[in-house]
């Protein structure tokens, strides 16, 4: 009964109560306690300082609930995973303190505490998950990063542009967000131009990483282009968003933003130069301004409007009263034929 009182008295943390002279036979001195310093989950604690039930063993003294007391900080785990972890306290994987780290394992904390987002994933306001789209049967002698670049740009914004060296024609693009590859795919999937029988599916990667040393295609230009600031993206914003029609590929292009004037021969010499088939119709808007002109070109198939397309959109034509050329916009129209006559 001696050792049990002895062990109460630990528990609670009351002092030991002495043996008096004579006092149930124990010789008249007082014995040191029986356990000086108990040990708990293999390690050293400071005995029955603070209550509760995560991580130390309390006693009744205890002001703490079940779940608030903190556990042993000598992992570094204090304000962490047991005890506000998810407030923004150091995590399993960095030291404890207030705003050093995140949940457990270094999750995003609250004030101060480190994010995911830091961790190689894509910053807020970028293009998000499910972005990627893969590209496969290209004709790697007539395409590059700049020619995918002017076909997919009708379907939403473009940001980086990458060949696989290891898969000749195939490419991945990553696009401005999900709904863009979606269009792409809906629009231009079993497209067939420059003799090649395009395919278009969705990519497992959320981003493209930077490609520091591209190789070169077989036209010299670089396997590897970042488009972010391109100025021919056309979804940059609601206003610019709102102007594009999403329009599967048709015989007839619509061209815009050429100089006002304009002659069909300088057209058909952009397509000359490209060595893609000239358009067989031409048709020129009558113009509203002095600013710039607009029209349409038909070609003998979907195939020829692809090609002039993709060498086409986006082609400098000279301005006779600037130095500074105009860009040539091209886009699928929704006409299945030129009119003869075009309303005034």
């Amino acid at each position: 009964w001696k050792t049990k009182i002895i062990f109460f008295c630990i528990i609670t943390g009351s002092k030991e109560p002495q043996n008096s002279s004579g006092g149930g036979g124990g010789g008249g001195s007082s014995r040191p306690p029986l356990l000086q310093e108990p040990r708990g989950f293999g390690m050293n604690v400071t005995p029955f300082s603070r209550g509760g039930m995560n991580g130390q063993m309390g006693g009744p003294r205890s002001s703490g609930s079940l779940f608030s007391s903190p556990m042993p900080d000598r992992l570094g785990l204090n304000n962490g995973m047991s005890n506000g972890g998810l407030r923004g306290g150091g995590g399993l994987m960095g030291a404890g303190g207030q705003g050093q780290g995140g949940p457990f394992m270094g999750g995003a904390g609250g004030p101060g505490g480190a994010s995911l987002s830091g961790m190689g994933q894509p910053q807020p306001g970028l293009p998000q998950q499910g972005a990627v789209l893969m590209v496969y049967g290209l004709n790697k002698d007539k395409m590059n990063a700049d020619r995918i670049f002017n076909l997919l740009c009708l379907y939403g914004n473009i940001v980086r542009i990458k060949f696989l060296k290891t898969k000749e024609g195939c490419a991945m693009v990553q696009m401005g967000d999900a709904l863009a590859v979606e269009r792409a795919v809906a629009n231009l999937h079993n497209t067939t131009f420059f003799g090649c029988k395009m395919q278009l599916g969705y990519s497992k990667q959320a981003f493209l990483a930077d490609v520091q040393q591209p190789y070169d295609l077989p036209d010299g230009t670089p396997s590897f282009k970042d488009y972010m600031g391109n100025k021919n993206n056309r979804f940059i914003n609601p206003e610019m968003a709102s102007k594009n029609r999403i329009q599967p590929p048709s015989k007839i292009l619509h061209f815009f933003n050429t100089p006002p004037g304009l002659e069909e021969d300088a057209l058909k010499q952009v397509f000359i130069d490209g060595e893609v088939t000239e358009p067989k119709s031409i048709k020129l808007f009558p113009s509203k301004t002095e600013r710039s002109s607009s029209g349409l070109l038909e070609f003998a198939n979907i195939s020829e409007a692809l090609e002039a397309l993709v060498i086409g959109n986006h082609a400098p034509i000279p301005n006779p009263n600037s130095k500074f050329p105009f860009i040539m916009k091209l886009c699928f129209s929704s006409s299945r034929h030129i009119p003869n006559k075009m309303a005034e």
